[in-house]
């Protein structure tokens, strides 16, 4: 019977579809580290109680990629070039959703409209990142190799998912309300449609790999496009509501490793 479980399965069953599921996800991980770690360097002076959180956002996001290298290691595997089409981040960027990455890469302060907008997409893809991992603990929590990983990675996305709605919550009613329910919505109407993208070609390059007949990859790709169907009809909504969360201050303290130490260098 095909389901969710099986497919995943399947793609960690195979070296080759491991590795290309690992480097997609640690190729992510890393970039959100690296806008983290930038957006906390320039953080403006109205906002700088926000800089260690945003670098405890981006620490988290590194030991992720780090994460998923070293389950590709513990295979043998090393990790490959990642597919533009397959590249969530950069085509969130291009899309015009986040800070542009040239912004990021000069020295000058944010204001704070740039912080809305930094906080407004974090809180759209942190949605769907603890969705996965949501997903990934119920199916693989107790494997041997992935468990202890998807664990850990999930927490870490309820935590930052608390954030961003706590700090988005302060943000309105320091009188950015509007502009946050506008940026919530722009984010979360663009992330559903680069998801469904993204998805569909992993899905393709998966079934290359593992030799899906058509008859497998039909009902996959309807089932993507019916995600995003219903997405688009209001699912997008569960992305852009706020709500005061039971984690509070969720970024507040040191990041943990894998060993549940703070930075502990060995993560798997």
């Amino acid at each position: 019977m095909l389901s969710a479980k099986s497919v995943f399965q399947e793609i960690l069953d195979n070296d080759e579809s491991f590795r290309l599921f690992c480097s997609v996800a640690a190729s992510g991980e890393a970039q959100g580290g690296w806008e983290n770690g930038r957006i906390a360097a320039l953080v403006p002076e109205s906002r700088r109680d926000l800089a260690p959180k945003i670098a405890r956002h981006g620490t988290d996001e590194d030991k992720h990629g780090r994460i998923f290298n070293a389950l590709l290691r513990k295979r043998g595997l090393e990790p490959m070039e990642v597919p533009r089409e397959t590249d969530y981040t950069m085509l969130l960027e291009a899309r015009g959703i986040g800070l542009a990455h040239d912004k990021l890469r000069r020295d000058e302060p944010l204001t704070d409209l740039d912080i809305v907008i930094y906080l407004a997409h974090s809180r759209v893809t942190e949605q769907r990142a603890a969705a996965q991992m949501t997903m990934l603990c119920r199916y693989f929590g107790d494997h041997p190799d992935l468990g202890r990983a998807v664990r850990m990675i999930a927490d870490d996305e309820d935590n930052h998912l608390a954030y961003c709605h706590e700090e988005l919550l302060r943000m309105a009613a320091a009188g950015y309300g509007r502009t946050i329910q506008r940026t919530l919505r722009e984010s979360a109407l663009v992330e559903i449609e680069v998801y469904r993208d993204v998805s569909l070609a992993v899905m393709a390059r998966m079934g290359r790999v593992l030799g899906w007949s058509r008859t497998k990859s039909a009902p996959l790709a309807a089932g993507i496009r019916a995600l995003y169907a219903y997405e688009r009809l209001g699912g997008w909504r569960r992305m852009v509501s706020l709500r005061m969360p039971e984690r509070r201050n969720a970024l507040g303290g040191p990041a943990q490793s894998a060993s549940g130490a703070p930075e502990a260098p060995e993560l798997v």
